[in-house]
């Protein structure tokens, strides 16, 4: 398993991390690339055209690559770096993961609610279970993560809300299918950034597409 959280397959593209020279599959990575004025800025979503800079998604590389100017040296040239790159990154990856959550709720293809959630659960619908970070650890103990499937506490109650159009939510599940692939790599990529910090938020007044 990749620093980020992502399951390594034989099957996806490998990138090489600038900072610490591993080479893992680039759905643990994020890309940055040189933009105007030769500012790195973050490629989340990999379209954008120059030459992909990789580094894995853990907020002390992130930190460690603007501190020690490997940017500059990966793309050969004088470039400038945000020195709060590491925030820029993590609301950037927190805005992704509300975003497709609320698209996937949308489509009839997640819940809230510990009720709706345990009956996905239990029925064997559920394939992603998401808990907010700052939820009550006796109320998340009493879910269990979907067999075969994957579990995420890297998104406060209030940005677990945002995805589901309400003020707060403590419990939410994503059927297989959809858009529950997408979520499971950007939801890794934040928990690597967040390091499972238990309830720092990167999206405050935001809301979701």
């Amino acid at each position: 398993m990749s620093r980020g959280g992502h399951e390594e397959t034989t099957e996806e593209p490998e990138r090489r991390c600038i900072v610490s020279g591993d080479v893992a599959p680039k759905a643990g990575l994020v890309r940055f690339v040189v933009g105007p004025e030769a500012t790195i800025f973050p490629d989340l979503a990999e379209k954008l055209p120059g030459r992909g800079i990789w580094v894995t998604a853990d907020r002390d590389l992130i930190a460690q690559a603007v501190k020690k100017n490997l940017f500059a040296r990966a793309a050969k040239m004088p470039v400038k770096v945000p020195e709060n790159l590491p925030d820029i990154v993590e609301e950037g990856l927190a805005h992704r993961v509300v975003e497709l959550i609320s698209l996937a709720r949308k489509s009839g293809y997640a819940v809230a609610g510990f009720e709706k959630v345990k009956g996905w659960l239990a029925e064997g619908r559920a394939k992603v279970l998401l808990q907010a970070s700052d939820g009550s650890d006796r109320g998340k103990g009493k879910l269990w993560t979907p067999e075969g499937g994957r579990w995420f506490g890297c998104l406060t109650s209030s940005e677990l809300g945002l995805a589901f159009g309400r003020d707060h939510a403590i419990h939410g599940a994503l059927a297989a299918g959809g858009l529950a692939k997408s979520v499971t790599r950007e939801a890794a990529r934040l928990a690597g950034m967040r390091k499972q910090d238990g309830g720092k938020t990167a999206l405050k007044d935001s809301k979701t597409a």
